[in-house]
């Protein structure tokens, strides 16, 4: 059996683990609901009379702040406070082919989260003619900074059983990333720090990139760095998840 089979079959399985229970459901709706009223509510959609959706753009980093954690705990402290973790790993796979696999499939479960909040990009097409392509660009960055939260929450999980603990731990050091690119906090970095240590750490921020993406340039230096960061922290969670299996 090749790689990608193996790694599809632990995604498929994952992926009908969420629809198992009404959380996925919750979740979803939770998803699309908040997006929509922090677009047309906090966002001011219909009193800033324009044709975009950067006031539901806005607000995807934070939203995924408090959503990804919940999402990112359950991939490995669950299946470790379970001790599911010992069936799944005696299966004919590599530590690998598990982590993709579960990082996959709660990546294809954001993105069908994104995908519930479609009507709001048809409501905007009803009120206006938007520029369509900056749109796709944004949803595009918004995937990846959602895996990258998923990435990074799925290594810190893989560090503890305790689904709280991975919980604060994802909550907290995501927190950091996207503070890091937070105007006041880049500036406090520029005063504080040497000017390429700031600027280093500035540009590891979610915000610093997602922003780039939603303005509607697809920058490969922007899709780059989630795609550097996501792959990082898998490969970093591979490594635990084998440190943790030979204690």
């Amino acid at each position: 059996m090749s790689a990608i089979n193996r790694v599809c079959i632990i995604t498929k399985r994952e992926l009908r683990s969420y629809f198992a229970t009404p959380l996925a459901y919750i979740f979803l709706s939770v998803f699309a609901l908040l997006s929509g009223f922090l677009t047309f509510e906090l966002g001011s959609f219909f009193r800033r009379e324009q044709a975009d959706l950067m006031s539901f753009f806005t607000f995807h980093p934070w939203l995924y702040l408090v959503l990804m954690p919940p999402l990112a705990m359950r991939l490995w402290a669950e299946e470790r406070q379970t001790g599911t973790i010992e069936l799944l790993m005696t299966l004919p796979i590599t530590t690998l082919d598990a982590v993709l696999g579960k990082f996959l499939a709660a990546w294809l479960f954001s993105g069908l989260a994104l995908l519930a909040t479609i009507p709001i990009w048809w409501t905007v097409n009803y009120l206006g003619q938007p520029d369509n392509g900056v749109i796709v660009a944004a949803y595009v960055g918004s995937w990846l900074m959602g895996g990258s939260f998923l990435a990074l929450g799925g290594f810190l999980s893989a560090l503890t059983k305790n689904q709280i603990i991975a919980f604060v731990l994802s909550l907290m050091v995501s927190l950091g990333f996207l503070l890091l690119g937070f105007a006041p906090v880049a500036s406090s970095l520029q005063s504080l720090l040497p000017q390429a240590l700031a600027e280093l750490l500035i540009s590891m921020s979610f915000l610093t990139h997602f922003q780039a993406i939603a303005r509607g340039v697809l920058d490969l230096r922007d899709v780059g760095f989630f795609v550097i960061f996501i792959a990082s922290w898998l490969l970093a969670t591979v490594a635990v998840v084998d440190w943790k299996r030979a204690e």
